[in-house]
């Protein structure tokens, strides 16, 4: 049983629903090398959260910022305001959608269905860098 973890930073990114699992797999790799095992990516912020969805029509992360935005709209009377309008309904988003994700691997590959990818989704304004850890454990080839 092998286990590698590694933190990686990501660019600043605009406020919306970003594929980032070419980052990620770069980043690791080890990967290649296990046999079965899983993948688990953390995201270490509160107003930013990780999901998996459709990876090829564009127009899916348009419309799940869409969503986002009308469950959590920036229109509400919060009461944690002091880091602007949009930080409340990021820690809300970031509830929703959850800090992490795992993903099983076999032969050196993560098992993403075909349509599949790993999102960032940033929910400020001007969020900055976002930290994630990436933790692989498996058996070797």
């Amino acid at each position: 049983m092998v286990w590698h973890e590694r933190t990686i930073q990501l660019r600043a990114v605009p406020r919306g629903f970003h594929l980032i699992t070419s980052q990620i797999v770069d980043a690791i790799p080890e990967l290649q090398r296990v046999k079965v095992g899983l993948l688990h990516v953390f995201i270490q912020h509160t107003s930013a959260s990780l999901t998996i969805n459709e990876n090829a029509d564009p127009d899916v992360r348009v419309d799940m910022e869409t969503a986002m935005n009308l469950i959590a709209s920036e229109d509400l009377s919060y009461v944690h305001t002091l880091e602007g309008p949009d930080d409340m309904p990021a820690h809300v988003k970031s509830s929703l959608l959850g800090s992490s994700v795992s993903v099983p691997i076999c032969d050196g590959r993560l098992q993403l269905g075909t349509w599949q990818g790993i999102y960032l989704c940033e929910h400020r304004d001007r969020g900055g860098r976002r930290r994630l850890v990436l933790t692989l454990q498996g058996e070797e080839k």
